[in-house]
Order: C-alpha cells, then sequence, then structure tokens
C-alpha cells in the first residue's frame, strides 16, 4: 500500500526526521490559509499523487507549456493561483502513463534553501537477504538516469537485522553521501532513524529523494515516497486509514476485498493463475507469442468456489480483454474447484471473448470433467505452451 508524500513526512516527522513544515489541501479554497501559516516568503505547492516525475509531469488540460506537478511560488497569491490550476486536473508523468492522475489534493509546503540534493532508499534486497540503504550523491528528478549511465555513483549498505544502523553503517553511508561537519553529524543521527520508520512500520519502500544538504549545513527531507507491505497492515490500522483509493485501480481494489493478488496492466490477455511464479511464466509466455497480459493475477493455493469467481469477474470487468487464460497446476489449489468457480462465474455474467483453460495437478480429471460436460464454450489446452499459442490464435481470429 502507497501513502501520499505529505502522510510519509508526517510519519517520518514522528520518528523524528527533519521536515519542512507543510498543510495539505484539497480544494482552491484552502490554499491561501494554508500558505499565510507557513513561515514564507517562498513556497512549494506539490501535486499528491501516486507516481513519481511529478516535477516534470504536465497537466492534460493546461498544455505542454504550463509548469509541472511541483511548483515554486514566491508569494501567498502565486500559491492560491498554483493551486486553482492544478487540483482537479490530470497529471500525466512516466509513471502514470498516458492517462495520468487527477490531482485531487495538494501539498503546500515552506521553501528550502538547497545547497545539495542528494538521493536515499531503503528497501529489501534480495541479492543480501537484508534491508539496505541505497544512496547516491545525484539525487533529485533524474535518478533513474544515474542508476542507467553511472551505477558507480550509487552505493548499496546492508544491516544487519540484529544490530540495526550501526556507527559504523551511518559513518559508511555519511562517507557515500559524502557528508561534512553539520550534515555528517545529522546524517549519523538521521539514518538510525529511518531504518526504525522502516522497520518499525512494516515498508517495502521509504524513499527520500531528494535528500538535501541546506544552506546552513543541515540535512533535510526533502520528499518522501513510502509503501508499506500489504501482508502487516493489520498490525498497522493507523496505516491502514491513511489508504487513499482515489489513487488505485478500482479492479485492483476489488481484488483486495477478496484477499487476490491482482495488478492491472495494458495488455489483452485476462490471466488467472495460481502462484505467483506460475503468473510471471504465464505473462512471459503471452510475451513471447505476440500479445500482452491483462493483468497479473494469483488465486492463491487455497482458493473457494467464491474467490475464482470473484477473479472472473475482476477480469471480465476490464473492457481491454479480448480473451482470458486460465492456467492452473493443482497442488495445495484443486482443479475442479477452480472448474467450479469459472462455470460459476460465466453463469452470472456470461462470456464474451475466447477462454483457454489449462488443468494439471490435484483433481485434474474431475476439473475437466465439469468443464467439458458444461456448455461453456472453452478451448482446453495441453500445457502452457499450447495454451498460450491457443489464446493469441483465438483472439486473433485464428
Amino acid at each position: 500500500m502507497n501513502i501520499h508524500e505529505h502522510q510519509a513526512k508526517a510519519l517520518l516527522k514522528e520518528f523524528g526526521a527533519p521536515v519542512a513544515q507543510g498543510l495539505a489541501i484539497f480544494d482552491p479554497g484552502e490554499a491561501m490559509a494554508a500558505a499565510t501559516a507557513l513561515p514564507g516568503p517562498v513556497y512549494v505547492v506539490k501535486s499528491q499523487i501516486h507516481a513519481g516525475g511529478r516535477g516534470k509531469g504536465r497537466f492534460k488540460e493546461l498544455g505542454d507549456s504550463a509548469e509541472g506537478g511541483v511548483r515554486l511560488a514566491r508569494s501567498v497569491d502565486e500559491v492560491v493561483a498554483h493551486a486553482k490550476d492544478m487540483l482537479g486536473n490530470t497529471l500525466v508523468t512516466k509513471q502514470t502513463g498516458p492517462a495520468g492522475k487527477q490531482v485531487n489534493r495538494l501539498y503546500i509546503e515552506d521553501g528550502a534553501d538547497i545547497a545539495r540534493e542528494l538521493y536515499l532508499s531503503i528497501l529489501v534486497d534480495r541479492e543480501n537477504g537484508r534491508v539496505s540503504f541505497v544512496v547516491s550523491t545525484e539525487g533529485g528528478m533524474d535518478i533513474e538516469g544515474v542508476a542507467a549511465q553511472t551505477p558507480e555513483k550509487i552505493h548499496t549498505v546492508a544491516i544487519e537485522p540484529e544490530t540495526g544502523v550501526t556507527p559504523e553503517n551511518a559513518s559508511a553511508l555519511c562517507d557515500a553521501l559524502e557528508l561534512q561537519r553539520e550534515a555528517r553529524e545529522d546524517g549519523m543521527h538521521l539514518f538510525p532513524i529511518l531504518y526504525n520508520a522502516f522497520v518499525g512500520k512494516d515498508m517495502s519502500l521509504l524513499e527520500v529523494n531528494p535528500l538535501v544538504v541546506l544552506g546552513d549545513g543541515h540535512l533535510a527531507v526533502l520528499d518522501a515516497k513510502v509503501s508499506f507491505d500489504n501482508n502487516a497492515l493489520f498490525r498497522h490500522p493507523d496505516m491502514e486509514a491513511l489508504r487513499d483509493l482515489t489513487e488505485e485501480d478500482e479492479k485492483e481494489i476489488e481484488a483486495s476485498k477478496h484477499d487476490l493478488a491482482y495488478i492491472a496492466l495494458d495488455g489483452s490477455i485476462g490471466c488467472m493463475v495460481n502462484g505467483a511464479g506460475l503468473a510471471m511464466a504465464t505473462m512471459d509466455i503471452i510475451k513471447l507469442y505476440g500479445e500482452k497480459p491483462a493483468n497479473f493475477l494469483d488465486v492463491g493455493g487455497g482458493a473457494t468456489v467464491e474467490k475464482v469467481t470473484a477473479a472472473f469477474k475482476i477480469i471480465t470487468s476490464d473492457p481491454s480483454v479480448k480473451g482470458i487464460l486460465v492456467n492452473i497446476f493443482g497442488g495445495i489449489m484443486r482443479c475442479d474447484v477452480i472448474a467450479q468457480g469459472v462455470l460459476q462465474a460465466v453463469e452470472e455474467i456470461g462470456l464474451n471473448v475466447p477462454l483457454v483453460v489449462r488443468l494439471e495437478g490435484t483433481k485434474v480429471t474431475e476439473g475437466q470433467a465439469l468443464i467439458d460436460n458444461s456448455d461453456l464454450n472453452v478451448i482446453s489446452a495441453s500445457d502452457l505452451d499450447d495454451a498460450a499459442q491457443k489464446i493469441v490464435a483465438a483472439i486473433r481470429g485464428n
């Protein structure tokens, strides 16, 4: 689960991180009061959407010549003008895709005297099996370019879970970021704070881009992106309460109600699979044969008929889906349960696109018999390769 920048900063401030003063607004009429409550005289007006690249983004309604989704203001009147421009309009960034995201809230923040921009993130590093800091002296809007063109400028420091951030770890991070004097002292204090927030709130990502050295030599968290491990949210109802459903795909919201792992994609073939690895393999082979998956959907190992029915409904609710591939390898998950769920869903909502079903494993004979003895217009497949070729051929009318 993602939260907005202003929520992430409020959380980090609770842990003791240095964060500038700011206020979130939801209506242009709130802009003047928010700005006058801040020290000024320089302000930053930030679009709050769950996507990066806001500063370089463009509003659909305002044209390419307009400013982006993060704007500087040198007066209260300018803050108000920006708020009227930005709220309710659609911001398009590299991460939103061409459809963009509607800006429903802004963060009005006190301006900062920036001397240097740095990059810092904390994540679970699969290579070393540790929570790790990833840092670079090249912070700001072009960090992706730094990673691609000058990877030697990016440094990783793994943290042992038994010790947390040690003075040696903090010193190594200061060295990597080339921090001196006040900034180094701040870093020695800040890095354990950020790690404790990451671990204490079961985050999956904490990104500060940029982490800045101010004109007075001190560090400040200028931006913050936080994602939480969905599987641990039951431990953090206060964080779950921050969820903004307007930033999420409606199908993904519905899937979460049924404990389905679903991610909407931009292809034409809907996938229903059990197991994340098998789901990835299914999407890969669809690409191999020249089409694109419309979703990642893992029904899990203990799915019920009701759960499978819900999954099927979610797939068919996507107007971009031109065909469906059901690929089930029965272990804990039984093939007859999948078949029952598919049949029940088709009876309830109908089927207007080709459907290919590949079943293998536990209760496969019973599952196949349920489908074969039904009136369902389904294409059977013997294996994954066969299934992928058949669904691609079907949506192409071959």
